[in-house]
């Protein structure tokens, strides 16, 4: 695949990591250095890497017998389960602990969004890339060489794309993703919609993305895969870029969010 996958906000008034009311998809109800939660995170993230790699190793190993010749196909396929996948882990007993954000772009941007505290974001990242690492490798041990066929499920942007075009569309994707995330907190009578409007959003990002940029939108998505493939030549691009669009995302909604002067 492709992919991209976030997941879903682990809302909390701001600078209080505490309880939270309401029907979120996935409240954050401690303080996430306190309670384990980057295990939830490492696990989450692994579960998730291991079962995209397993999708693409089905689905676009030309050697599997579920092997899908036509790209577009293959990738909204893989969309579909890969946005089916990040909802069940969102709304499992875990996902509902620590947030299920899988991403640490995602984890960003709600620490930008005043809806996580920033003390919890460095291990939250660190859990999640490491997952990414586990995630892969586990998927390596339980198919073999077929994993390294498909690259090790890295994203990998089109020979026509320049570095730039791929920064973009890869940053334009997680200012989507934070957007989204900012219109449910400010909305939270519609939260229980969020993990279905990110379903479909990464569905979107991979089926129509995942030819051109790669589609991945997410930090964690693409690290474990290119240290197991050996290939980092633009990892940076996959790194920096949903760093980029979340810090953007997070700036537009604020602005929007500002309120208004009386009109004269």
């Amino acid at each position: 695949m492709s992919g991209g996958e976030t997941s879903g906000p682990a809302a909390v008034p701001a600078g209080e990591p505490g309880t939270r009311t309401g029907a979120g998809p996935a409240p954050v109800r401690t303080e996430p250095e306190r309670r384990g939660y980057p295990l939830y995170e490492f696990v989450l993230t692994a579960t998730l890497m291991f079962t995209v790699v397993t999708i693409i190793r089905w689905v676009l190993d030309p050697a599997s017998p579920f092997a899908l010749g036509n790209l577009h196909l293959a990738l909204l396929v893989v969309g579909a389960l890969a946005g089916a996948l990040v909802l069940g882990l969102i709304r499992s007993p875990w996902g509902r602990c620590s947030g299920g954000h899988m991403n640490p772009a995602v984890t960003l941007a709600l620490w930008l969004l005043r809806a996580f505290p920033g003390r919890g974001v460095p291990v939250y990242v660190v859990a999640q890339l490491c997952g990414s690492v586990a995630g892969t490798a586990l998927a390596r041990l339980a198919w073999g060489p077929a994993v390294a066929r498909v690259g090790y499920g890295a994203a990998a942007a089109a020979p026509s794309w320049s570095a730039g075009a791929v920064f973009a569309a890869e940053g334009g994707c997680m200012v989507l993703v934070t957007l989204m995330i900012g219109f449910f907190l400010a909305h939270p009578a519609h939260e229980r919609w969020f993990p279905l409007a990110l379903a479909l959003l990464i569905c979107a990002i991979i089926a129509l993305l995942g030819p051109l940029s790669g589609g991945s939108a997410n930090p964690a998505r693409q690290f474990g895969p290119v240290l197991m493939s050996g290939d980092t030549a633009g990892l940076w691009i996959y790194l920096a870029a949903p760093a980029v669009g979340a810090a953007l995302g997070a700036a537009g909604h604020h602005l929007a969010s500002r309120p208004r002067g009386p009109s004269r």
